[in-house]
């Protein structure tokens, strides 16, 4: 459900930003998807539900098929952060409004943060060296997707802690049948 959710959010709902090259970088709230994947399947089934989700969309897409591998690396790894800073903090165990919107917020903000840190270092270290792209080139995509990975980020960061409010009743629910 996570992968096809992140897959629609992704393939439906972004806003390319055409870039050099003929490539294009988005905007998007499908990571916010990874996210709430992580904390309700864990840490393993959340990474993979949030890489395999968006490395299909990016297949589908001639304009980010190449990025499809660097993709479900850095989707894992999202869902895998949040889900294993979740289950550290206990989040599915907090009752008291305040401490789950901090704690989720702040599980949300290390897995989205990382993504921002390290999604333009292993983006421009792909594209420079297993793409063979000119170093110029990489430089100019690099910095559109940096921008836009930091716009994805605030934003998957919000999105992500207002729907765990939402659902997060009802999937106890259902997982603790």
């Amino acid at each position: 459900m996570f992968a096809v959710l992140s897959y629609v959010v992704f393939a439906y709902g972004k806003i390319d930003i055409p870039t050099a090259g003929g490539r294009s970088t988005a905007i998007h709230l499908a990571n916010a998807i990874v996210v709430l994947a992580g904390w309700f399947l864990g840490p393993v089934y959340g990474g993979l539900s949030g890489a395999i989700g968006l490395s299909l969309a990016d297949l589908m897409d001639p304009r980010y098929v190449a990025s499809a591998p660097k993709t479900f690396l850095m989707k894992f790894l999202i869902g895998f952060i949040a889900g294993s800073l979740a289950r550290k903090l206990k989040l599915a165990e907090k009752t008291q409004h305040k401490q789950v919107v901090a704690v989720s917020a702040l599980c949300a903000l290390a897995a989205l943060g990382f993504n921002v840190i390290f999604d333009p270092i292993i983006g421009y270290l792909y594209k420079r060296y297993l793409l063979g792209l000119e170093p110029q080139l990489v430089a100019i995509l690099q910095s559109w997707s940096a921008f836009s990975t930091a716009i994805n980020a605030a934003a998957c960061l919000v999105v992500s802690v207002l729907l765990y409010l939402a659902l997060h009743k009802s999937f106890e629910k259902v997982f603790n049948r």
